[in-house]
């Protein structure tokens, strides 16, 4: 049967499809491994006695992308959010329906990505998957960047990396020890020590920021050198990505690879492509505009779910948002793990996490820096310090090659208390943007302020000048 799946016309679209070479198949990451734990296959038969071709293909790719999901029941979340935002439905409905159908929606980016990268070899592959990776949190901080919630892409950011390491790690390693109680799993120390070490890079560029502002080293109202050091270290940043994909893509490709050769061996079936390139190329651009349409949404409508929930924006955009947007591949690395295969939990884990903390963070800097917004890497002293102890006991979890379940549950519990931590914290969501000044902006602030206290002394009650005036307060409140 599954060769004559192969010949199916839908399958011929950019003419005949060959079986895939080994180093095709080398194209696929782990992040998309772990997504297809949660796809099922379509069954074809009535849509192959479709005597029109065209509208036989587009059938086939309707339920090969549509149905082709075992999440695909969250798909009517996506109309039902648009027509909330549109009649004017409840703001907070707006945000968790928006929520829900960005769960399905990056799932089937990581699908379409893989199709695309059957069709242009394991380089351009490798890279599209890289990139596309994490495309639901990138699309929403551009968002909150063009809003202006420098906190909100901050707290999301956080929270992305806080989930992978501690939530979606210390689940995998915790499911796979009690399911693999009479044997020890094992996994790759090599690409865990690449990882690792990646991600103290990234804590040592977040960390010197939130130092330096401490320190006393600032020029007294101005926080333009913590901006200039934030965009120095994201230059770094990109760069130590940029060879991070060159060492797995490249120098070191079987680092990232022999989990996935032993996968394919055992399965003893060459995997084909579902759809053609152009088709997934018009699919993948129609998902992502799904998904900025509902980010735009999630962005606009996080302050009214706050404010009707009782719940901080920023344990929302900490704890909340990255758990619903990333559950499908959250899923898959948790059924990887029952499987024994520790290897492929791992890189979906530390890969998300060094993708987001490498790249997305960085790129977001440097965008800030492009739109004149000053954005910086100085995350407060909570936020930096939950980072930096999540890492740490990361690191420390995976040093001995070795897993058990109570290696996971440490990890789950340390999320739990630091999800404990934000839930009782009550920060103000545009707090750290008032904070972002220039020292341009404090010679204006400071001319304006001078120049009300002297209107002040030429009124007849001299306190009723400032007492009435909104901008002397907000003023004073700056300094």
């Amino acid at each position: 049967m599954a060769s004559n799946s192969h010949q199916e016309p839908w399958l011929l679209e950019n003419g005949n499809v060959k079986t895939l070479s080994k180093e095709m198949r080398h194209g696929r990451t782990h992040h998309n491994m772990s997504s297809s734990s949660l796809r099922k296959k379509s069954d074809l038969k009535l849509v192959s006695k479709v005597p029109i071709t065209c509208l036989r293909q587009l059938l086939a790719n309707l339920q090969e992308v549509i149905l082709g999901t075992k999440l695909s029941v969250l798909f009517p979340a996506i109309p039902l959010a648009i027509a909330a935002e549109i009649y004017g439905f409840g703001r907070p409905w707006v945000f968790a329906l928006s929520l829900l159908g960005l769960t399905p929606l990056a799932e089937r980016v990581s699908f379409l990505t893989e199709q695309i990268a059957y069709y242009t070899g394991p380089t351009v592959g490798g890279l599209l998957n890289a990139t596309c990776g994490n495309a639901t949190e990138l699309i929403i901080a551009i968002f909150a960047l063009s809003d202006h919630k420098i906190a909100l892409v901050k707290y999301s950011l956080l929270g992305s990396i806080l989930s992978n390491l501690l939530l979606v790690l210390g689940t995998s390693l915790f499911c796979g020890g009690i399911a693999n109680l009479r044997r020890e799993q094992k996994y790759d120390r090599r690409q865990a020590d690449v990882n690792s070490l990646l991600l103290l890079l990234a804590l040592l560029c977040h960390l010197l920021p939130t130092l330096f502002r401490h320190s006393g080293a600032l020029p007294e109202f101005t926080v333009v050198p913590t901006i200039q050091l934030s965009r120095a270290s994201s230059i770094v940043m990109l760069l130590a990505y940029t060879a991070y994909i060159v060492f797995q893509l490249w120098t070191h490709r079987q680092l990232f690879e022999a989990q996935e050769e032993s996968e394919d061996g055992a399965e003893g079936e060459e995997e084909v492509p579902v759809i053609g390139f152009w088709s997934g190329f018009v699919w993948l651009v129609g998902m992502t505009i799904f998904i900025a349409v509902l980010s735009e949404y999630v962005v606009a409508t996080i302050e009214d779910a706050s404010d009707s929930w009782g719940l901080s924006v920023g344990f929302l955009s900490i704890i909340l948002l990255p758990i619903v947007g990333n559950a499908a591949e959250h899923a898959g690395a948790v059924i990887f793990a029952f499987k024994n295969k520790l290897d492929i939990s791992l890189g979906v884990a530390l890969g998300s996490a060094t993708q987001i903390a490498l790249f997305v963070v960085p790129l977001c800097v440097v965008v800030a820096w492009i739109m004149g917004i000053h954005m910086d890497l100085d995350f407060n002293t909570l936020e930096t310090t939950s980072l930096a102890l999540s890492i740490i006991v990361t690191a420390f979890t995976l040093q001995d090659g070795t897993s058990h379940y109570m290696k996971g549950l440490v990890l789950l519990l340390c999320y739990i208390v630091i999800a404990a931590c934000f839930f009782v914290s009550k920060t103000p969501l545009r707090k750290k943007h008032r904070q972002l000044r220039t020292s341009d902006d404090y010679r204006r602030s400071l001319k304006r302020l001078t120049g009300l206290f002297a209107l002040r002394g030429h009124c007849s009650d001299k306190y009723s000048s400032i007492e009435t005036s909104t901008d002397a307060t907000d003023l004073l409140v700056q300094f």
